[in-house]
């Protein structure tokens, strides 16, 4: 087996012809993705076999794959997952699990989900990826097109699986379809043969070492996003993001670059003036005001400038981008204003699950913050953070299993109180909180030491402050 830390790669497959010559598929994972895979792979004629290793809900699994006699197994990866031409495995699955290195030994080869899907999509992919901002820019971009009157779905990491989508656009592709498709590392790294016409890399900070096993193997995942990108198609990179630019010197693609200083191609930030401008043959257009975006935060202008590209990509006009961005509410569990108590106002950035997004997210308010830090850490260097904790924070408020740490890191230099779980945390922040402050839960750690994921944890969130008296 691998060790869980080497830079091994997934195997892919690379043949374009591949899978017109295979009849048995395993899908390794029933969760969003690896049934989504599955009814697909079913619905185009592959004797379809799932193996997931937790012991899911049977029933509710039986009643989605009963229509195509699609059988499964829970709690264990048995023979049968081997008896298979090819894997679809679903994201987040480690190239060291032991069912991926029996597989592997097997010589049978391994796709992801996003990467079977898109062999199949009948229209032009928008592929945004980025350790940050990503569902933020996927959400806008869809948002963005819809307005201008195409058929745009923002799926892939956010809202409905690839595979779902392309499954039912196979009953009749509606009109000016295009799939926005948010691509996390783990679904690019089991690429080959993906290829968007128009892809951004928004930024590409430290996060899922654990699985990559070095930062060099995680930038190599992020920028398969271009890999089969040409002349004819859109690569959207941040010129303020060392990574994130490196990429241009590997592409065939046209690059738009976006960023806060001028720029050659694309969009930026004035910094004489706040406006947002568009850049191209020397000349220059405004779009709108920094100040006018509805989304907090300088990070959100990044995001917005990205959209903004991307749908420029479409032709659509700067006037149909303008009014579509001041019309796009966030999504949730990113900066979601969730209600104002006794003068203090909550704010739920849940999705911020490392310590890049937490420094984003204190650079959004100009009130006094009450920081809300915790859950499951990956060896975060909370040290990025210290600056804006002392000119923001008055006190954070550590909980869950990183508590420790976090206490003992931010004590010295603020306010701070360690407690068990979320519910203690709302609880002391609302006891502290003076009329003016923001309450903000941005943990900067992952969710799975309480909670199932982080929409669960932000939901959590949410619940406490309603049951908060006024």
């Amino acid at each position: 087996m691998s060790h869980p830390h080497s830079n091994e790669h997934y195997k892919v497959d690379t043949r374009t012809d591949f899978l017109t010559h295979a009849s048995h598929c395993t899908v390794v994972g029933a969760g969003r993705s690896g049934i989504a895979a599955a009814l697909l792979a079913g619905e185009l004629g592959f004797e379809v076999f799932v193996t997931e290793s937790k012991l899911l809900d049977k029933a509710k699994l039986q009643a989605c794959f009963s229509a195509q006699n699609i059988d499964f197994e829970l709690g264990t990866h048995s023979e049968r997952a081997l008896e298979a031409d090819f894997a679809i495995v679903s994201p987040g699955i480690p190239p060291y699990a032991p069912i991926i290195q029996r597989l592997l030994k097997q010589n049978i080869p391994i796709i992801g989900e996003l990467e079977f899907a898109a062999r199949y999509a009948l229209a032009p992919i928008v592929a945004i990826t980025g350790t940050n901002g990503k569902t933020t820019t996927t959400a806008l971009t869809a948002h963005i097109l819809r307005c201008a009157g195409f058929n745009a779905i923002a799926c892939g990491n956010i809202g409905q699986a690839f595979s779902d989508v392309v499954r039912q656009d196979r009953a009749g592709l509606p009109y000016r379809r295009v799939y926005v498709v948010e691509a996390s590392s783990y679904q690019l790294s089991l690429t080959s043969t993906f290829h968007p016409q128009v892809a951004v890399i928004l930024n590409i900070t430290p996060d899922h070492l654990d699985y990559h096993g070095t930062m060099e193997a995680y930038i190599q995942a992020k920028w398969k996003i271009f890999q089969n990108q040409t002349e004819r198609d859109v690569l959207i990179l941040c010129a303020d993001d060392p990574n994130a630019a490196g990429a241009s010197r590997h592409t065939q693609a046209h690059v738009e670059w976006f960023g806060l200083s001028p720029v050659e191609r694309g969009m930026y930030c004035r910094p004489d003036d706040g406006w947002l401008v568009f850049v191209s043959s020397n000349t220059e257009a405004k779009l709108m005001h920094h100040r006018d975006l509805p989304l907090r935060g300088w990070h959100n202008v990044y995001n917005s400038m990205a959209a903004a590209l991307a749908a420029r990509a479409f032709e659509v006009t700067n006037e149909n981008i303008r009014d579509s961005i001041l019309s796009f509410t966030g999504i949730e569990h990113r900066l979601e204003h969730v209600r104002t108590v006794r003068g203090v106002e909550y704010i739920n950035d849940s999705k911020a699950t490392n310590v890049n997004a937490t420094w984003y997210a204190l650079t959004a308010f100009e009130q006094p913050i009450i920081l809300l830090l915790g859950g499951r850490g990956e060896g975060n260097d909370y040290s990025l953070l210290d600056d804006l904790v002392r000119q923001k924070c008055r006190a954070i408020i550590a909980f869950g299993e990183e508590a420790p740490t976090i206490f003992n890191h931010f004590s010295i230099i603020t306010r701070c109180i360690q407690v068990d779980s979320l519910a203690s945390a709302v609880e002391h922040a609302s006891s502290i909180a003076e009329p003016g402050d923001v309450v903000l839960l941005s943990p900067a750690c992952k969710s799975f030491d309480q909670f199932i994921n982080f929409e669960h944890r932000g939901t959590t969130f949410k619940e406490l402050v309603y049951q908060l008296a006024e």
